[in-house]
C-alpha cells in the first residue's frame, strides 16, 4: 500500500474521513441533489445508533431517475434487459423509465399504498421489478425484494415480518430447462401468513400465465391503468426515512430486515460506482447478481441509476442460455465497461470451457475490470479468469448488511497492485480493526474478528426491521463501539485485508448467504431425525455447499438411501432450490462440548479432510474416530 498521502488519493480520503468525517462526507453529500441540503453530516446524539445527513430531505428516485432527464439525458440508455431465457433483450431510456416509474407510483397510490408503508416485491429479473422499486422510493413507500428462488414458507416468514400493503409480483419465471411458477409459491405464502396482504398484482409473463382471485388479485396491466391519467411525483422525504427492507439469513430460522435509509444510502451509492468500480455517467454496468440479493439492490438498480450510467438486467445463467460464452456475448453486444458477478459464474464458465474459446472469440475491448465478490476468490479462479480476459480481476468484500464493499481495490479512485485471495484494502469510512475474543487490537498478519469500528458510514444498515434489540444484540453486542461482521481475518504488513470465512452459522452457497439452523430445523422436521447439524462444505464450483449429518431414531428400521432422498426434496420444498442441499450422512452420535452444543466446525473438518482441533471442553472424543470412519465408509 503506498505511503506518501500527498501523492495518493486513497491515503488523502482515508485520512481526512478519518480526521474530519463531517467535512468529507458533507463535501460527499454534494453529488446528491438535495431538496433541503444537510448542513449535519452525523446525528451520534443516540449511539450506538447512528443516523446520516439528518436535517437534509431529498428523493431517491428523483435521483434515480427525474434528474438525468432534466438534465437532458433523457435519451439515455437506463435499463438493458438481456433475458437469453425468452430471447429477448429490450433497453429503457432514462425518459421510458420516468414514465413507466410514474404511472406505477401512481397506481400504487389508488391502491392504498401510502408514505412509509411496505410493499413486498416478488419477481424475476424483468424491468416491472426495477419499475416497482422505484415507484416505491418516489412515493415513499418502502420495498422489500425477495428472491425469487425462495420457497412458500421463506416468503411467508418475510411476508409476516415485512406486513405488506401490497405484494407485486409474476405468474412465474424462466430458467434454462424449466419454468418456476411464482404464483402458486405466492398463495401458499399468503395462506400460511397471518400477516395478509390485501391486495396482490401479478405480471402475467406469456410462458405460463397464473389464475388470479378476484377478490385479492390484480392482474398488472389493469394495475397500471389505475396510474395512467394520475402519475405520481416525487414526495419529499428525510434523509433518514427508510428507503428498504432486505432480507439476511441470520443464525436463527427466522431472517433478519437489513433497513437501508435514503440519504445515507444516496450518498454511499453515488459515491461507490465511480470510486470502486470507475463506472461514470453513460458508461454501461453489468452486476450478474439478482434484485433480490444486496448486489442488485446497490449495484443493478440504484448505485448505476444514482450515477446516470446504464445498467445491464439479466435473466439467464452464466451458462446454459444457451452456453458459457453468453456473458462474453452480452459484454461485446453493450459495450460493458465493468462486470461484476461471483466466483462461483465463472467457475462455472471455465467447467463449460476450460480454454476460454467464448471469450477468444468475443470483442472486449470496453471491458476494463472483472469485479468478484460474494464468496472467496480463490486462486485457481483468479487466474484462470485474467488469463482469458486480459484484465484486471478484482476481489471485493462486503455484507448485505454495509450495502457496499467494506474492503476493494478502488479503481476509480486510486488502484493497487492485486493480491490474488485479498479484496485489498479498508474503503474510505470503514474503520477496519482486527480484535481479538477479548475485544483487543491485534497486531499485523495476526487473525482475529474483523469488526468495524462505529460509527459505520453512510449507507449501512441502521436497525433490523421491528426489533432495535436484535439489531444491538446480533452486531453490536459482541465488541463495544464496534460492528461486528461476523468474518475472521487478519491486515497483512502491507495493509492488505485478508477473509477468512465465518465465524457463525451463516454459509455461503454461490454467494447467497443462507442460515444453517433454518436447514437444520427443516431436517430435524423429519420423523426419523433426532438430531441435525448442517455445516458448509468444501465445493470447488459453489464455494461451498451445505452438507447435513444426523442421527436417527433406532425404531423403526430405516432405508437410509430413502430417507437421504425425502430430506433433499424437504429442504428443497421448505427452503428452497437455492440452497442445493443435496448430502446428508448418518451417525451414531455427533461431537458436542459438555454444555451440549455441537462442534460444527470440527465436522466441518472432518468432512474437508482438515485438520482437527479437537476442543478440551469436547464431552466424548471417540465420537470424532467413529464420525471420520463413517464418512470413510459412506
Amino acid at each position: 500500500m503506498p505511503t506518501d498521502t500527498a501523492d495518493d488519493p486513497y491515503l488523502r480520503a482515508r485520512l481526512r474521513v478519518t480526521e474530519d468525517p463531517e467535512g468529507y462526507w458533507l463535501d460527499a453529500a454534494r453529488a446528491v441533489d438535495w431538496i433541503q441540503p444537510p448542513t449535519v453530516a452525523l446525528d451520534a446524539s443516540q449511539a450506538p445508533l447512528h443516523r446520516w445527513f439528518p436535517d437534509g430531505t431529498l428523493n431517491t428516485c428523483f435521483n434515480a431517475v427525474d434528474r438525468h432527464v432534466r438534465d437532458g439525458h433523457g435519451d439515455r440508455p437506463a435499463i438493458i434487459h438481456e433475458s437469453p431465457v425468452t430471447e429477448t433483450s429490450t433497453t429503457m431510456t432514462y425518459s421510458d423509465l420516468l414514465r413507466a416509474v410514474s404511472v406505477c407510483a401512481g397506481a400504487m397510490r389508488r391502491l392504498g399504498v401510502a408514505r412509509g408503508d411496505t410493499v413486498l416485491i416478488y419477481m424475476p429479473m424483468v424491468p416491472e421489478a426495477v419499475v416497482a422499486m422505484l415507484a416505491c422510493a418516489r412515493i415513499g413507500a418502502v420495498h422489500s425484494v425477495v428472491f425469487g428462488g425462495f420457497a412458500a414458507n421463506e416468503l411467508a416468514a418475510r411476508i409476516d415480518d415485512a406486513a405488506p400493503t401490497l405484494v407485486l409480483s409474476a405468474s412465474c419465471g424462466v430458467e434454462p430447462t424449466r419454468i418456476v411458477p411464482y404464483k402458486p409459491l405466492l398463495d401458499a405464502a399468503v395462506a400460511m401468513s397471518t400477516a395478509v396482504p390485501p391486495r396482490c398484482v401479478v405480471l402475467q409473463r406469456p410462458m405460463q400465465t397464473a389464475a388470479l382471485d378476484p377478490a385479492r388479485d390484480l392482474d398488472w396491466h389493469d394495475f397500471l391503468a389505475l396510474g395512467a391519467d394520475q402519475p405520481a411525483e416525487c414526495v419529499e422525504l428525510a434523509a433518514t426515512d427508510p428507503l428498504y427492507v432486505l432480507y439476511t439469513s441470520g443464525t436463527t430460522a427466522k431472517p433478519k430486515g437489513i433497513v437501508r435509509d435514503n440519504g445515507g444510502h444516496a450518498v454511499a451509492m453515488t459515491w461507490a460506482l465511480p470510486n470502486i468500480f470507475d463506472v461514470g455517467p453513460g458508461e454501461v454496468m453489468w452486476a450478474a447478481s439478482d434484485i433480490g440479493w444486496v448486489v442488485g439492490h446497490s449495484f443493478i438498480v440504484y448505485a448505476p441509476l444514482l450515477t446516470g450510467a446504464t445498467t445491464v438486467l439479466y435473466e439467464g445463467k452464466p451458462v446454459g442460455t444457451p452456453d458459457a460464452a453468453q456473458f462474453w456475448r452480452v459484454v461485446e453486444r453493450h459495450a460493458v465497461k465493468a462486470l461484476f458477478t461471483a466466483p462461483t459464474a465463472i467457475r462455472a464458465i471455465r467447467k463449460e470451457d476450460p480454454d476460454g474459446s467464448g471469450a477468444a472469440v468475443a470483442r472486449l475491448d470496453s471491458l476494463q475490470t472483472l469485479f468478484l465478490a460474494g464468496e472467496r476468490l480463490d486462486p485457481a479462479t483468479y487466474e484462470w479468469a485474467g488469463q482469458v480476459l486480459g484484465v484486471p480481476v478484482v476481489d471485493n468484500w462486503w455484507q448485505t448488511e454495509t450495502g457496499w464493499p467494506i474492503a476493494a481495490n478502488l479503481r476509480g479512485l486510486a488502484p493497487m497492485p492485486i493480491k490474488p485471495g485479498s479484496p485489498t484494502v479498508p474503503v474510505p469510512g470503514f474503520d477496519v480493526r482486527i480484535l481479538d475474543t477479548d475485544g483487543r487490537e491485534v497486531g499485523p498478519g495476526q487473525e482475529g474478528a474483523i469488526c468495524l469500528k462505529l460509527p459505520l458510514p453512510p449507507g449501512c444498515l441502521l436497525t433490523v426491521w421491528g426489533d432495535e434489540h436484535r439489531f444491538r444484540s446480533s452486531y453490536l453486542s459482541a465488541f463495544e463501539g464496534y460492528y461486528a461482521t461476523g468474518d475472521g481475518g487478519f491486515v497483512d504488513e502491507d495493509g492488505y485485508l485478508q477473509v477468512m470465512g465465518r465465524t457463525d452459522d451463516v454459509i455461503n452457497v454461490a454467494g447467497h448467504r443462507l442460515s444453517t439452523g433454518a436447514i437444520e430445523a427443516v431436517l430435524t422436521g423429519h420423523p426419523a431425525v433426532v438430531e441435525a447439524a448442517v455445516v458448509g462444505v468444501h465445493d470447488e464450483l459453489k464455494g461451498q455447499l451445505p452438507h447435513g449429518f444426523i442421527t436417527i431414531r433406532s425404531e423403526p428400521a430405516v432405508d437410509r438411501e430413502q430417507l437421504r432422498t425425502e430430506l433433499v426434496a424437504l429442504v428443497r420444498d421448505r427452503i428452497g432450490p437455492v440452497a442445493s442441499f443435496r448430502t446428508t450422512t448418518v451417525h451414531q452420535a455427533l461431537p458436542k462440548t459438555r454444555s451440549g452444543k455441537i462442534l460444527r466446525k470440527v465436522l466441518r473438518d472432518l468432512h474437508d479432510g482438515a485438520a482437527v482441533d479437537v476442543p478440551p471442553t469436547i464431552e466424548d472424543p471417540a465420537v470424532l474416530e467413529r464420525i471420520r470412519q463413517e464418512l470413510h465408509t459412506r
